[in-house]
């Protein structure tokens, strides 16, 4: 029987039956409860204007806390009693280029590590070379980028590092004159690192959220978003009718040695004439290859090579009332500590406490004796030393340097005793060392 009859068979009514009624669905327009659908959207309405209110309420006290903060009067003194030089003229001067400004950047220990090196291009081979300071942040950016895949996200990235990173990236990929990599395409020709660094971070962090660690791809991504800031770097330079790559500029043309270069520190945290550590963030690599010397003669060092026409590069702690950006000095008054108590101990409580931090880096390129002071200039990038009448620089006083400033580099040839010092007693440690561990073990 086919499946038309059986159905068909389904359906004959059995005589005498009535036939039964059916519903039919159907579709029609909904109906909204006009009372609840007033409530929903009053109260949809009581909402934004909560939110509206909200928003009102928050800019008012961001604006007025910006306001105050922007008003609040920063601790100063009264500078009118301090004797100095009369300026930059009136001090012995290592040869160096004029100050520039870093702008909107936290590249300072590159500006003025690169004017160091300028110097000692002068000083060594007589030549005056600008060199490029973003061939030198470009490449440490992507050195933290590599220290940050490498860590899985524990490696700082920021803008800041130290005046050893300008020598590892020398060594590592040379260097160009700044005619060949200015490193701005901005068209007003401003450093504006803001935006570039925040997308690099904002990269980097959600590398860190989603465990991807693809070190070529993330290199590559880092250096894109530095390109569309600062341009792509060169791979050869032309200089006087030949071409060089960076490392053959840095080498024949320059004729510099990185390795030619140590940085000293005075901490009581790492043993006195050894290599150790400088513990702070920007050491985003944990270099152990500055050398550590007391106080004295950590001072008497940068004394002695100033005279010498040597200049210094420098970096420590800028936040103190006695820095006077208006005033082009940087001093200690007396109601901060006297000088006469100034020494390692009050030095190291200032570090230990983070009241001596590792804030800027600048260019020790003069010195003079005057009224009983050591008077050092400054070369500076930062925006506060235009403040004051000598654009790009100040005038730092003993005092100031020997509290606050935490390392300097200098050229081995105006180390040679301590490094000497140093090899011999860390040798001498060697040994010792060695000795007690041939020693046999104690029968019980």
């Amino acid at each position: 029987m086919g499946v038309a009859a059986v159905c068909a068979g389904l359906m004959v009514m059995p005589a005498g039956a009535q036939e039964v009624h059916r519903d039919h669905a159907k579709y029609v327009k909904p109906y909204h409860d006009p009372v609840l659908k007033e409530m929903i959207e009053r109260d949809k309405k009581l909402r934004e204007q909560a939110e509206e209110k909200t928003q009102e309420i928050v800019k008012e006290l961001k604006a007025q806390k910006k306001k105050e903060r922007e008003a609040r009067p920063r601790l100063r003194f009264d500078a009118s009693g301090i004797e100095r030089p009369s300026g930059p003229e009136a001090f012995q001067q290592a040869w160096h280029f004029p100050p520039i400004p870093q702008y909107l950047s936290g590249t300072c220990w590159d500006f003025s590590t690169t004017s160091f090196m300028e110097s000692e291009i002068k000083r060594l081979t007589g030549q005056e070379i600008k060199l490029s300071e973003m061939w030198t942040a470009y490449w440490e950016y992507v050195n933290k980028a590599k220290g940050y895949i490498e860590t899985r996200g524990q490696s700082l990235f920021d803008e800041g590092s130290e005046t050893n990173a300008l020598m590892r990236v020398y060594a590592e990929h040379g260097v160009v004159p700044e005619a060949a990599y200015k490193g701005v395409l901005a068209g007003d020709g401003r450093i504006d690192h803001a935006d570039m660094t925040s997308h690099m971070r904002k990269l980097l962090e959600w590398c860190k959220d989603n465990n991807y660690w693809d070190e070529d791809f993330i290199v590559a991504s880092i250096r894109q978003i530095m390109d569309l800031t600062m341009g792509r770097p060169p791979e050869s330079v032309s200089w006087q009718g030949a071409t060089y790559s960076p490392q053959e500029f840095l080498s024949k043309v320059c004729q510099l040695n990185p390795d030619d270069y140590v940085s000293l520190m005075s901490t009581l945290s790492v043993p006195f004439w050894t290599h150790g550590e400088y513990r702070v963030p920007d050491n985003w690599w944990h270099d152990k290859s500055y050398v550590n010397v007391p106080l004295d003669v950590w001072y008497a060092t940068i004394i002695n090579a100033i005279k010498e026409g040597e200049s210094v590069v420098i970096g420590g702690d800028v936040s103190e009332p006695g820095y006077y950006g208006q005033e082009d000095i940087a001093v200690v008054p007396s109601f901060d500590i006297p000088g006469q108590f100034i020494d390692q101990d009050s030095r190291e409580l200032r570090f230990y406490n983070h009241t001596s931090t590792d804030d800027h880096g600048i260019h020790l390129v003069g010195y003079r004796r005057f009224n009983g002071e050591d008077w050092f200039l400054i070369k500076d990038s930062a925006r506060s030393s235009r403040w004051g009448k000598y654009k790009g620089y100040y005038m730092y006083r003993g005092d100031y340097v020997k509290l606050k400033m935490l390392t300097f580099t200098v050229h081995k040839d105006f180390v040679k005793d301590i490094l000497q010092t140093v090899e011999a007693n860390e040798k001498k440690a060697a040994e010792e060392e060695s000795a007690k561990a041939a020693q046999p073990e104690p029968s019980s």
